[in-house]
């Protein structure tokens, strides 16, 4: 096999492979098999009529299409290895130009998009805008209600009327224009009144009533309620109080400090909750940072990317995030039939996000190179071990399930992290700018 590799203008390149007339018979057999069972002529019995037979009939060019397809797919991954030695391949190959005859070499065409050369602009000095690292007593007091709430017991009531706070279960029959609905019914249904779950003041039409009562709630729903048929609708619902219970805190003090922390005390159990939030603030404002130090690196860059490169991030992008849809129980299809977009809509308009990706990447790896950051074996030892911990796996079968280009991917991402620290190290951290004044504003202050 013979592969010649020309470079093109905007980071393209221009494989041609040449695949020797014997696998090109070879291929030929193989597209025969695959189709024998839908040929019928008269004399054979379906399935069994010889390839010489088909190819006097129909001509042998009835096997080039699914002959094509075998020879590049089965030739392409050498390809791809022998080009590489001259180029680096970021997208999967357009391909083209086929030529295949019977008793001739194939050949072909792949076009593919190449890693663009980086020309970087400055990146050391550059401003960021600071954040207030301050954690305040109302930040300490609201992570501590959360664990009170998560620590919190459910109290039946049996005294008095429903009111706003408490959990109430109900039994509810919606109807509109007397006509029950669908979703407008359910019993034993739980509800903290005043959480705004249902329409207009329905929570509130509870307060008041008595375990065992039975009412109707009348509501009107919204003009840009979801469902059509119910847009700007009154509607009854019958509606039964079962039962009432109130949520009741745990006390705030050095029992409750015990009881959740590795703390004696409520002092020390704030101090070590203060500490946490710092820790978060910090880790939080260095991302922050981060990210707007490498766009504007990536923005002030040269780099002509492909378009093949672009539809590659893009693809990468949607299928992740998909996974991200399907982990919370949405299909893609139901995602984008909920938010009223096509397929081709999406992939649209995630394209210059895509485009991002692939600048801010591309300059973090440059910069690796450039203040020769360095990776080694022991480092990718370290992120294997992270890996393994994570999974619950031994370090050694999880080393097995990596190949060695997938470590040197690791290495490659490793320094490209690096590189995100080290821009963010050498950057320049500005106080936020107070918004100016409208100029009425400034000349009422001024004349006061």
């Amino acid at each position: 096999m013979e592969v010649k590799v020309e470079k093109l203008e905007k980071s393209l390149a221009k494989i041609t492979a040449t695949v020797e007339a014997e696998k090109v018979e070879e291929a030929i057999t193989r597209a025969y098999h695959k189709i024998k069972n839908q040929v019928s002529m008269p004399g054979f019995r379906k399935g069994k009529v010889p390839q010489k037979m088909i190819e006097k009939t129909y001509g042998v060019e009835v096997f080039y299409e699914d002959a094509a397809n075998f020879l590049i797919s089965d030739s392409y991954p050498d390809v791809y290895d022998e080009a590489m030695k001259e180029i680096e391949i970021v997208s999967q190959p357009s391909i083209d130009d086929i030529d295949i005859e019977k008793g001739k070499d194939f050949t072909y065409v792949a076009t593919v998009a190449t890693k663009p050369e980086v020309t970087l602009g400055e990146y050391k000095g550059i401003e960021y805008t600071a954040t207030d690292l301050t954690v305040t007593d109302e930040e300490v007091d609201q992570d501590i209600e959360r664990t009170r709430e998560l620590n919190s017991r459910r109290v039946p009531v049996t005294d008095r009327a429903a009111q706003m706070g408490d959990i109430a279960d109900i039994d509810f029959d919606g109807y509109v224009d007397d006509k029950p609905f669908d979703g407008g019914k359910s019993e034993g249904y739980t509800i903290t009144l005043g959480s705004h779950s249902f329409i207009g003041d329905f929570e509130e039409q509870i307060c008041g009533h008595n375990i065992g009562d039975e009412f109707d709630v009348n509501v009107t729903f919204p003009e840009d309620y979801h469902a059509e048929e119910l847009k700007g609708k009154p509607a009854v619902f019958k509606c039964k109080l079962n039962d009432l219970k109130v949520k009741e805190l745990p006390e705030l003090d050095d029992e409750f400090a015990a009881e959740v922390s590795e703390f004696d005390t409520l002092e020390e159990y704030k101090a070590d909750i203060r500490k946490g939030i710092e820790v978060r603030k910090k880790d939080a404002a260095k991302a922050d940072a981060e990210r707007e130090i490498i766009k504007k690196i990536a923005d002030a860059a040269q780099m002509d990317v492909a378009e093949l490169m672009i539809d590659a991030q893009a693809r990468q992008s949607a299928d992740d995030f998909a996974m991200r849809m399907e982990s919370q129980g949405i299909g893609m299809d139901q995602y984008l039939q909920l938010v009223g977009q096509t397929r081709e809509k999406f992939m649209e308009d995630i394209r210059p996000h895509a485009l991002q990706t692939i600048r801010e990447r591309l300059v973090l790896e440059e910069i690796a190179k450039a203040e020769n950051i360095e990776v080694t074996d022991e480092d990718v030892d370290a992120e294997v071990k992270k890996m393994a911990d994570q999974y619950g796996m031994d370090v050694e079968k999880m080393k097995e399930f990596l190949s060695d280009k997938e470590k040197e991917g690791m290495k490659v991402d490793i320094a490209v992290s690096r590189a995100a620290d080290f821009v963010y190290e050498h950057g320049v951290a500005v106080e936020k700018k107070e918004e100016e004044a409208p100029a009425e504003e400034a000349a009422e202050e001024k004349a006061e």
